[in-house]
């Protein structure tokens, strides 16, 4: 294991040094620090959804909401559709509501005390942590699971999250985490996108049901023409899905929108 530690690890550098992606949340203040809001929000926005889809909503957002307090002090319609088309909108909510805590406190730099804010699981509060501060943390993500299944796990199926994290303790670099989990992201991305991806071989993998015709292609049509001023009947007639009442339903009770007779809208707070 030492040997085939080292001889990872020593590829996975060599890679690092000439496959470096820039993204924009990877980018240092001028004093060289890191911004744990701006990390908190790309985490958020990178939950299931693929980077290139994130970087210009990302920057969209972060020009508009630069700090936590102008994104607490907006009102909810215009944080939602300033994250219209990533999906998954209940996040918008979290991170509005996340950055009303945060307006008024510092930063969280406790994985406990991340987690304490909804939408933030504990593999997105260590990467937080990891990104923003440089703490050495575990976490596992599926391009994560790529790189340890291809080169770890070849002949092995039904992997669990367990065995990949302890092997992550023992590569994880202590002195430079940071840079550690951005080579594994980005040979991860590099992995899958040339076919060897592997997910599959884990022991939580579950197909990701197809967008197309689904609740939740619905849920951003409805969340669309709801910011767009429609009333319950015009929706009606623009939307012809059977699932429409649900759907609306479903979104009322999140705190996403509200409903007052024919009259629906965006649930600012």
């Amino acid at each position: 294991m030492v040997g085939s530690s080292k001889r990872f690890l020593d590829a996975l550098w060599s890679f690092y040094d000439s496959n470096r992606r820039e993204m924009p949340w990877r980018n240092p203040e001028p004093d060289g620090s890191y911004d744990p809001y701006k990390i908190l929000i790309s985490e958020i926005m990178l939950q299931q959804t693929q980077v290139d889809r994130v970087i210009p909503k990302y920057l969209a957002f972060i020009n508009r909401f630069p700090t936590p307090e102008s994104l607490a002090a907006a009102p909810f319609s215009e944080v939602l559709r300033f994250w219209n088309g990533l999906g998954y909108n209940r996040r918008a909510k979290y991170i509005h509501e996340i950055a009303k805590v945060l307006a008024v406190r510092t930063f969280p730099k406790t994985i406990d005390e991340l987690t304490a804010f909804k939408g933030v699981g504990s593999n997105t509060a260590a990467a937080i942590l990891v990104y923003a501060y440089n703490q050495p943390h575990i976490f596992i993500e599926t391009n994560i699971r790529s790189v340890l299944f291809y080169h770890f796990f070849s002949e092995k199926h039904d992997i669990s999250d367990g065995q990949l994290r302890n092997l992550l303790q023992k590569l994880l670099h202590d002195e430079n985490p940071r840079d550690f989990y951005y080579a594994l992201m980005d040979y991860g991305a590099y992995l899958k996108q040339n076919g060897f991806g592997q997910n599959s071989k884990s022991k939580h993998y579950s197909k990701q049901s197809k967008f197309e015709g689904s609740i939740r292609q619905l849920r951003g049509e409805v969340l669309r023409r709801v910011i767009d001023g429609l009333d319950i009947t015009q929706l009606k007639r623009d939307v012809s899905d059977t699932r429409l009442e649900y759907v609306i339903d479903a979104l009322v009770s999140e705190g996403l929108i509200l409903k007052s007779g024919s009259r629906i809208k965006v649930a600012d707070s």
